[in-house]
C-alpha cells in the first residue's frame, strides 16, 4: 500500500503529509531549536538542568575544539560510548557542527566488539565515559584512534555536587576500574578552555550525506552499520514529532504549543529510538527530557521522576514492569501525564492493562528498526491507541505484506512487512552486498524481517520476526503469541520461548520463566495454564525457571543468546 493509503485514518490533528524539504541538514532544526527556546530547559540529569541556550555554548565550545585543537576534518567519525548524561547531546550537537559523523557506541560492548565498530566505522575519535577507559587503554593499539577524551559521570554539575559524585562512582563504589590514557583529553577541561570561542560552520550540509552510522544485526552475527543521512533524520525527526500534534475530542492540542512537554527518557540515547525521538524530535519542539543514566535502578529512576510532572515516558515492556513493582511508583504525580510510548519488543497485554490501571494512561505501541531511523509505525494515544497493534505508518511511509515468493499479500493476511520511506537509510556501510540483500530486487521496499498483518484501518499487528519462528511437526508458531498468553500469568515476571532441535517433530517449544518475588511455580501449573489458552502444538514442551533472563542494555529479552545457550550445552555434552 502506498503512503496514501493511511491518509484520513490517522487520529485528530496527526499529519497525513509533511513537508520533509524544510530542513537540509539536522543541524540547521537544531540550531533553529537553540534560538527559539533559548530560555527553555532542554535536559537533566543527575538533579541538574541544563537550558537551550547553555547546550548551545556547550557544544559550541565543543566544536571550536574539534576544528582548532584536532586533526579531524569535516566527514571524519567520532564514536560516542556514554551513558544518558549531560554530555552526550553537548557532545553529539558539537561534533555534528564541526562537520563530523556519529558513530553510537554501546557502553556495554566487549573489548572485540569495540575494535569491530571502531575500525568498521573508521572512527579516529572517541569520547567514553571513565567507566569504560580500561577497555579502550586495552583495545586503542587495534584501533586508528587519533584523539580520545574521557568524561565522568557528573562532569556537568556544580562543583560541590560533581566532586561529591565522581568521588563517590570512582573511590566508594568502585565503579571506575583503573586505566592508563595518557594521551587522553577531559572533556570537562575542553569545554572550560573553549567556552566563548567560535567555530565555524562546517557541517554535513547536503541531504544525502551520511550523519550517522548506527550499528545493528549485532544478535545474530557481526554487527553492521546503517548509514543515516541528514534525510532520513530530518525525515523521521519530523514524523515521530508529528505525533505530538495529536488533537483531543475537543480539538485541543493535547502537547506543544506554548506549554512545553516533560520527557522521560529512559533508553540509551546511543540507541537510535531514543536518539531520534528525545535529541532530534523533541529538541527540534523545545520539549525537556529527563534522562536516566541507570533504568536498571528502579528506585533512583523514580526519584529522578518524582520532581517533575511527567508528560511523556519512552520504555518497553521490562522496564514498564520493573516501575509498576515498584511501590513507590504509585506515589508519582501522573496528573499532567498525556502518553506513554513503548517500541523495541513487544507490549505484553497484562502489562498495558495494568500501566493504564496505575497512570491513568494508555501505552502507544510504535514500531521501528534501525535502518528506518527508526520510526515506521505508531499508535495515537490519550485513549486512541489499539492495543495489540504498532499503530499506522508515519507520515509519508508506504508499508506491504509479501509472501515467500514476493508477492503483496491481501490486507488482514500476514506476511512479511516492507517498508518504503524518506526514514529508509541509504544502505549498509561498506556493505554492498548486505545492502543489497536487505531490499527486494527492484531496490524500492526495505525487507524487515518481521511478519505482521495490516488490517482496513491500516493497523499493523507484528506476529513476530521471521529468524524467531519456530515450526512444529510444519506448523508455524510465533513465540510472541506463547510469551504474550504466559505473561498473563499472575505469578509470571518475565517470560521467553524458543525452539529446540527434536527429531520427531523438527522443534518443542522451550519456555524460560521468571517467577514474582518469593513465588513457587511448577512446570505442570503452567503447561496447564497454556492447555487452556493454546492449542496443542504451540504448549511448551520443556520449561526453565531463571532468576533471570539474558537482556539488550534496552531491555529486549535475547532469544538468540537462549538459542546460543543450548547449542554450547549440546556441544559439552
Amino acid at each position: 500500500m502506498d503512503a496514501s493509503f493511511w491518509d484520513g485514518k490517522r487520529a485528530s490533528g496527526l499529519a497525513d503529509q509533511i513537508d520533509f524539504t524544510q530542513y537540509d541538514s539536522v543541524i540547521q532544526a537544531i540550531e533553529e531549536a537553540f534560538v527559539t527556546y533559548a530560555d527553555r530547559p532542554a535536559f537533566t540529569s543527575l538533579g541538574h538542568t541544563l537550558s537551550f541556550r547553555q547546550i548551545d555554548e556547550y557544544s559550541a565550545a565543543f566544536a571550536h575544539y574539534l576544528q582548532n585543537h584536532t586533526s579531524l576534518l569535516p566527514g571524519d567519525a567520532i564514536a560516542i560510548q556514554m551513558l544518558n548524561t549531560l554530555q552526550y547531546p553537548i557532545a553529539v550537537y558539537g561534533a555534528l557542527r564541526a562537520g563530523l559523523r556519529i558513530v553510537n557506541t554501546n557502553p556495554l560492548y566487549t573489548e572485540r566488539e569495540m575494535i569491530h565498530q571502531f575500525n568498521d566505522s573508521g572512527a579516529k575519535a572517541l569520547l567514553c565515559m571513565d567507566l569504560f577507559a580500561k577497555s579502550v587503554e586495552n583495545i586503542q593499539a587495534e584501533t586508528n584512534l587519533e584523539l580520545i577524551l574521557t568524561a565522568s559521570l557528573a562532569d556537568m554539575l556544580p562543583s560541590v555536587k560533581r566532586v561529591l559524585i565522581n568521588s563517590t562512582v570512582k573511590h566508594i563504589k568502585k565503579m571506575v576500574p583503573k586505566y592508563h590514557l595518557p594521551q587522553a583529553v577531559s572533556f570537562r577541561k575542553v569545554l572550560k578552555q573553549s567556552l566563548g570561542k567560535s567555530f565555524t560552520p562546517a557541517h554535513l550540509s547536503q541531504p544525502d550525506d551520511t550523519i550517522v552510522l548506527q550499528y545493528t544485526g549485532g544478535t545474530t552475527g557481526v554487527a553492521k552499520s546503517a548509514e543515516l543521512t541528514n534525510a532520513n533524520i530530518i525525515a523521521n525527526m519530523l514524523q515521530s514529532g508529528s505525533v505530538t500534534m495529536q488533537q483531543d475530542e475537543h480539538g485541543q492540542q493535547l502537547m506543544g504549543d506554548d506549554k512545553q512537554s516533560i520527557m522521560v527518557a529512559p533508553l540509551p540515547l546511543y540507541h537510535i529510538y531514543s536518539f531520534t525521538v528525545h535529541l532530534m524530535a523533541f529538541f527540534r519542539l523545545g520539549e525537556h527530557s529527563v534522562l536516566i543514566a541507570n533504568p536498571r535502578d528502579t528506585e533512583t529512576f523514580i526519584k529522578a521522576m518524582k520532581p517533575f510532572k511527567i508528560t511523556g515516558l519512552m520504555g518497553l515492556n521490562t522496564l514498564f514492569v520493573s516501575l509498576m513493582e515498584s511501590p513507590s511508583f504509585k506515589q508519582l504525580d501522573f496528573s499532567e501525564m498525556v502518553f506513554t510510548l513503548s517500541g523495541g519488543t513487544a507490549l505484553m497485554d497484562d502489562t498495558a492493562e495494568r500501566w493504564k490501571e496505575m497512570t491513568g494512561v494508555g501505552i502507544s505501541e510504535a514500531y521501528g528498526l534501525t535502518e528506518c531511523s527508526p520510526a515506521v509505525c505508531m499508535n495515537p494515544f490519550n485513549g486512541l491507541e489499539r492495543q495489540g497493534t504498532v499503530g499506522q505508518a508515519v507520515a509519508g511511509t508506504s508499508l506491504k505484506c509479501i509472501n515467500a515468493i514476493g508477492d503483496e499479500v491481501p490486507v488482514g493476511e500476514r506476511g512479511e512487512l516492507c517498508v518504503k520511506g524518506p526514514q529508509v537509510m541509504k544502505g549498509y556501510w561498506n556493505r554492498p552486498k548486505a545492502t543489497r540483500e536487505s531490499f527486494t530486487p527492484d531496490g524500492d521496499w526495505l525487507l524487515t524481517g518481521d511478519i505482521a498483518i495490516i488490517d482496513e484501518d491500516g493497523y499493523v499487528s507484528i506476529v513476530d520476526r521471521v529468524k524467531d519462528m519456530i515450526i512444529v511437526s510444519g506448523f508455524n508458531v510465533f513465540p510472541n503469541e506463547i510469551e504474550g498468553v504466559v505473561a498473563t500469568h499472575p505469578d509470571v515476571l518475565n517470560c521467553a520461548a524458543i525452539g529446540v532441535p527434536d527429531p520427531k517433530q523438527g522443534e518443542v517449544i522451550k519456555l524460560y520463566v521468571v517467577t514474582q518475588d518469593n513465588v513457587t511455580l511448577s512446570p505442570e501449573e503452567l503447561k496447564a495454564f497454556c492447555k487452556e489458552r493454546l492449542t496443542a502444538y504451540k504448549i511448551p514442551r520443556i520449561y526453565e525457571f531463571r532468576k533471570e533472563l539474558p537482556m539488550s542494555p534496552v531491555g529486549k529479552i535475547l532469544r538468540r543468546q537462549l538459542k546460543d545457550d543450548i547449542i554450547q550445552e549440546q556441544k559439552i555434552a
